[in-house]
């Protein structure tokens, strides 16, 4: 159950607040990692499609002018996050698409990984800030520099690391900027990305649909088409990664499923996600809706992985008040509060199909439970310690569990071929 949108305008309202007033983590680049990157999160209201509105109407003089204004309060009104889809090229390689860095994806045609526009820093830019303005411009024609759009502030940094966490890829900044009219500018993306804005009823449903992304890691650890990848697939399996999937389909929403904080992920209920077409003023008749019972052509909408988490970064910001994973009544209401989004942290972290994997990870993984543990006392107390980088902690003790388990299972795995073998030959040769 979630509350209709026109509802959400308090907590859009209160997130905006507890943004601007909360100073971002900021992680330093090391000297031998100098590379940074920064996305920008882009939210806008959009009013009912029968609301009058007056074309020559001024802009809100500040934030607070904004959510007193009248299409922002009107009954339907629906405040929107966007979201990009980039074509991935079957021939890219190194993860990077149209110039632009896929971290994590899985090539599957009919899955669609969503994506926040920006890109990685270059020379001339100033700040960060700039990066995402520049890069949300040259990537889909959407000025945010103009006095329709106003920046309220940045999210945590986000170490970017390489397959297993091993290494530092860069430093990703998200800048949350929000739209301060009804209407939408015209935006130019090219042909192989398309623009969707998802509703923010959907990202705060307690009961959301849910999926997995499947991520073969002998990619990561084995060159293509060689003997070694396929004996390393063999040998540890694939990662699956939770989903929100932002748009069901009917086999999205066939049975139920376990969760990350361990509640029954339903897929049911009234996700959709409309999809803008470029180049034509925001006309919310005109918008292509996709919702639920997609036909068999049509791609799946997936939200997992870095996308996801700083997705939770800036939902956590809607909390009145937050409330700790498992703690959700049926209805989604905590005294007479909503509970935001039912993804936590661990959300964001891989299972492997093989159950022995998963068990030699948690033996290793006891760090890893106690960060999250602690992450979910600082939330629930209300204190979030700021000093403590939470995420960056969380993947390093994970990862480095998921290295340790490897190393054993692989050995295990490798003991167990000799034994056998070594049993076939006695029982071949040397049997009395």
């Amino acid at each position: 159950m979630s509350r209709s949108d026109s509802s959400l305008i308090p907590f859009l309202a209160h997130a905006v607040h507890s943004i601007r007033t909360s100073p971002p983590r900021i992680i330093a680049s090391p000297p031998t990692q100098q590379r940074r990157a920064a996305v920008a999160l882009v939210l806008r209201v959009v009013p009912p499609p029968d609301y009058p509105l007056n074309e020559a109407s001024s802009q809100p003089t500040s934030l607070q002018d904004f959510f007193e204004l009248d299409w922002v309060n009107a009954p339907g009104a629906r405040p929107e996050l966007l979201y990009l889809r980039r074509q991935k090229d079957s021939h890219s390689a190194n993860g990077v698409a149209n110039g632009k860095p896929i971290l994590g994806t899985h090539n599957r045609s009919k899955d669609s990984h969503v994506a926040f526009p920006g890109g990685r820093m270059e020379d001339g830019d100033e700040d960060g800030l700039y990066t995402a303005m520049r890069q949300t411009w040259e990537e889909i024609g959407l000025d945010l520099a103009e006095r329709s759009f106003t920046c309220i502030g940045q999210l945590d940094d986000r170490e970017i690391t390489t397959s297993l966490g091993k290494r530092l890829l860069m430093v990703l900044s998200p800048f949350v900027f929000l739209q301060l009219v009804p209407h939408t500018q015209p935006t130019d993306p090219p042909p192989e990305t398309t623009l969707h804005w998802t509703p923010l009823s959907t990202l705060m449903a307690t009961k959301p649909a849910w999926s997995t992304v499947t991520v073969d890691i002998s990619s990561r650890l084995a060159p293509k088409g060689s003997f070694l990848r396929n004996l390393v697939q063999l040998l540890v399996g694939t990662m699956q990664f939770d989903a929100i999937v932002l748009n069901e389909t009917k086999d999205a929403r066939m049975g139920s499923r376990s969760g990350p904080n361990g509640m029954a992920k339903k897929r049911e209920g009234s996700n959709f996600v409309k999809f803008e077409v470029p180049n034509e003023k925001y006309d919310p008749s005109n918008a292509r809706v996709w919702r639920r019972g997609l036909k068999d052509d049509e791609e799946q909408l997936r939200l997992w992985g870095l996308t996801l988490g700083m997705t939770m970064d800036l939902m956590s910001h809607l909390k009145m008040p937050f409330q700790p994973s498992g703690l959700a009544s049926p209805d989604g209401f905590i005294g007479g509060e909503m509970a935001v989004m039912a993804a936590s942290m661990t959300s964001v972290f891989p299972r492997f199909s093989y159950p022995d994997v998963n068990f030699w990870i948690w033996v290793f993984g006891k760090r890893y439970r106690q960060i999250i543990r602690g992450w979910e006392e600082s939330l629930s107390a209300g204190s979030n310690d700021r000093r403590i980088n939470w995420t960056g902690s969380a993947l390093q003790a994970f990862y480095a569990a998921v290295r340790k388990a490897l190393v054993v299972v692989i050995v295990l795995r490798a003991l167990g071929i000799l034994a056998v073998l070594g049993f076939s030959g006695w029982w071949l040769f040397y049997r009395p």
